[in-house]
């Protein structure tokens, strides 16, 4: 373990970020969509108001102020791009008018172990250790005194800290009587940012020489190739990758088969990443109607009224969207790859094949040989949660596993001791893990 994790605390990676404003339950799908927008991670924490949180068993000595342990109640869960699709798919649901006023505590999955309270001064290390454990946000005291230098507030002195006082104007003195710092004022307690493991993810690229040789070590010998990871098949209704078990990263992979009918390869996936910046009626619409195959590869732009009918008819798969004569009334809503965020080029027929194009619709993957730094900088640049992993050896996308943020956090804090030697196939390593 790279000891950049013990000189470092939450309180330098909080340099800069904007306070948090709190998106409540009572809010509608509607301004939640637009508040995704502007999230990290595709999603947004969500949070009770105050006035309707139960009354405290034991009542806060100041009174009116909250403390961490009420606003830790008050965290209801996070809320992503695909649940809102998911939820948006649904057939009582297609009526986008009153859909979209729906409140969001009817969509969010309640979950209140996915964000923390942590002082500024709380180490990295045991940061990342909370993230490994499934936290997704923590939530940090925003006080206006304090100094994002880390060395300052290190083991390296003796357990000591710096004063952190609004009047100190020197950085040369220790506190001796404390041995934390003073983290915020009255004015600041309610003031808060949010730090997400895009955040860790970023500060470790700007550290990447003080994990060496980690970032040059490809990731299966590093052994964090996730391969329990949800999939479809390309044939199966696109709505049935909403009944997959939750799991992190919120993906999931959309596999057909190899011309020999032995591997499946990824031809594209339905994740909160993909649908981040989408339009969401559009893709709901088509998470309901379509196969998986067609959903991520997308329907073109210049398809005929006639042809675009014919499909409306032929193609609905999500189940209670005909009449009792079986004719389909599902609204004309014209659905394509641009609508929900995808960019293909222009194919002239309808097909589930891959080759026809490729653009935002193909997944991001990297291979089994490919480097941690590699994998981190594609998932930073394309403001991805995960990356899908095939085969080194292979020209056909054959699907291995996935990346995401626990897996990389789990590798910069684990002992050397524990990797895989670079020696080895992963096959083998794969086969020792589910044995």
């Amino acid at each position: 373990m790279a000891s950049v994790f013990l000189y470092h605390v939450v309180g330098d990676l909080t340099v800069g970020k904007p306070e948090m404003v709190e998106f409540y339950d009572t809010e509608t799908v509607e301004s939640a969509i637009r508040a995704i927008g502007e999230s990290t991670e595709c999603g947004i924490p969500v949070w009770r108001k105050r006035s309707v949180l139960p009354p405290h068993p034991h009542p806060h000595p100041h009174g009116g102020v909250e403390n961490s342990e009420m606003r830790q109640q008050r965290f209801v869960g996070i809320l992503s791009s695909l649940d809102i699709v998911a939820f948006l798919a649904k057939s009582e649901c297609l009526e986008e008018d009153k859909a979209m006023k729906i409140p969001v505590s009817q969509v969010v999955s309640p979950n209140n172990s996915l964000l923390k309270q942590v002082d500024p001064a709380t180490r990295l290390i045991d940061a990342l250790e909370m993230m490994k454990q499934g936290v997704r946000r923590l939530l940090v005291p925003k006080s206006v005194v304090w100094r994002g230098m880390s060395k300052r507030f290190s083991i390296l002195y003796n357990g000591k800290w710096l004063k952190n006082s609004e009047n100190s104007g020197s950085s040369s003195g220790l506190s001796a009587d404390s041995n934390r710092p003073a983290t915020s004022k009255a004015s600041s307690r309610d003031k808060f940012c949010c730090l997400s493991r895009e955040d860790v993810i970023r500060f470790l690229i700007g550290v990447l020489g003080a994990l060496a040789p980690l970032p040059l070590t490809s990731i299966s010998s590093l052994g964090i190739i996730n391969v329990d990871y949800n999939f479809i098949e390309a044939s199966l209704p696109a709505i049935e990758a909403t009944k997959r078990p939750p799991c992190d990263p919120s993906a999931i992979a959309v596999l057909e088969q190899t011309e020999d009918d032995k591997q499946f390869k990824i031809i594209g996936e339905i994740s909160a990443s993909k649908l981040w910046k989408c339009d969401y009626l559009a893709a709901a619409w088509a998470l309901a109607n379509l196969y998986a195959g067609q959903f991520v590869m997308g329907v073109e732009d210049n398809m005929s009224s006639r042809s675009f009918s014919d499909f409306l008819q032929t193609s609905f798969v999500g189940g209670g969207g005909g009449d009792q004569n079986g004719t389909a009334t599902t609204k004309a809503k014209k659905f394509s790859s641009r609508s929900i965020g995808f960019n293909p080029t222009s194919p002239t027929r309808l097909s589930i094949g891959r080759s026809m194009y490729r653009g935002r619709s193909a997944p991001l993957t990297c291979k089994t040989s490919s480097s941690l730094a590699a994998v981190m900088a594609q998932m930073l640049s394309h403001r991805a949660t995960h990356v899908w992993v095939t085969e080194a050896d292979s020209d056909d996308d054959i699907l291995v596993g996935v990346v995401g943020y626990g897996e990389i956090l789990a590798a910069v804090t684990k002992q050397p001791s524990a990797f895989v030697p670079s020696n080895r196939s992963y096959e083998g390593f794969g086969n020792e893990n589910q044995s």
